[in-house]
């Protein structure tokens, strides 16, 4: 996809989409407005997300495999089709089993073990079987625009990853990445935010914006009331008026929202991965997900993957752990 077409040709240009929350636990959650705008030109929508629950609910440090969920079909080796009854191997249900039990259809759940340029094959492969010619990664309260400096950063190893599999899946099928919950998930500040948005901005990366409408809202608070999330139930919360500064994670992470987190703001996949995400250019050729951890590591970042580790070997539930 050029970096200059418009959000407006993007969605026009469009049949259907898979939109993919891409920091795993609830992010699927945070699709549900962009599925309401593209409705609206007539997009049909494939829902999904990748297979790695917060550590509160899993206590298994990482994503699981297919070979670690059971009721599961696959697609292919990455790309998995879920349904209300899929659970990890130790019965944990997947953030993207509740989002199924409530629409009524299956989800699609994505392994990110093998690196981002084979989850990007396996997204292409999908995208050629569903007749898909449009991808959307949405993560929910901003760390997929780290920079990698900001003290409060706790997950950046599954957006990455991710962001840089769509920079290859955009070679061939049009891709596109959005931002719903500014600020929601605690970790990077409106302060940081706001400067990665500057440089998106300057660099004609930022395609478009869109709110939260009165029947996004209503499937907004269905699915909240069935998968458990923090990160996307504050803007849900903001939304309707209900919305107080509070903490989550625990009291670990403080929140402090404004009408922008209401807002899901969309990107230039392009743009993000050169311009910006030196997180996702790190990552790019890494084979598997522990060689993209220890790629992180050595330029000093830390990821959620070791939080979750360093969670088991304690037995401190109340750490961070890398989902929404």
């Amino acid at each position: 996809m050029h970096k200059n077409q418009s959000l407006r040709e993007i969605l026009k240009n469009s049949k259907k989409a898979l939109l993919i929350g891409i920091g795993g636990g609830g992010d699927i959650v945070g699709t549900i407005p962009t599925g309401d705008l593209l409705g609206m030109f007539g997009v049909e929508c494939v829902y999904g997300g990748i297979s790695w629950e917060r550590s509160v609910f899993d206590p298994v440090p990482g994503p699981r495999t297919f070979e670690e969920t059971k009721n599961v079909r696959k697609l292919n080796d990455v790309v998995w089709y879920a349904n209300p009854q899929t659970v990890t191997s130790t019965g944990v249900s997947y953030a993207e089993s509740g989002f199924s039990r409530v629409s009524g259809e299956e989800t699609l759940l994505i392994g990110i073990h093998s690196g981002p340029e084979a989850v990007a094959e396996g997204i292409l492969d999908a995208c050629r079987k569903l007749n898909a010619d449009l991808v959307i990664g949405i993560d929910v309260g901003g760390d997929v625009l780290a920079q990698g400096d900001e003290p409060g950063l706790m997950s950046p190893l599954a957006d990455s990853l991710m962001t840089a599999a769509l920079y290859y899946v955009n070679r061939d099928i049009t891709t596109m990445m959005g931002l719903f919950g500014f600020g929601s998930d605690g970790e990077l500040t409106h302060g940081e935010l706001e400067r990665s948005m500057k440089v998106l901005a300057k660099e004609g990366g930022i395609l478009g914006s869109w709110g939260i409408t009165q029947d996004a809202l209503k499937r907004l608070e269905e699915m909240i009331s069935t998968v458990p999330t923090e990160a996307s139930r504050m803007p849900v919360l903001y939304a309707k008026g209900e919305f107080v500064d509070t903490t989550i994670r625990s009291g670990r992470r403080n929140i402090s929202l404004s009408m922008s987190s209401t807002v899901t703001f969309y990107f230039s996949t392009e743009v993000v991965y050169e311009k910006l995400s030196k997180l996702s250019s790190c990552v790019c050729g890494c084979k598997t997900l522990e060689e993209a951890n220890d790629s992180l590591h050595s330029i000093g970042v830390h990821t959620e993957l070791d939080i979750e580790r360093e969670r088991l070997k304690t037995g401190d539930n109340r750490v961070d752990s890398s989902n929404k």
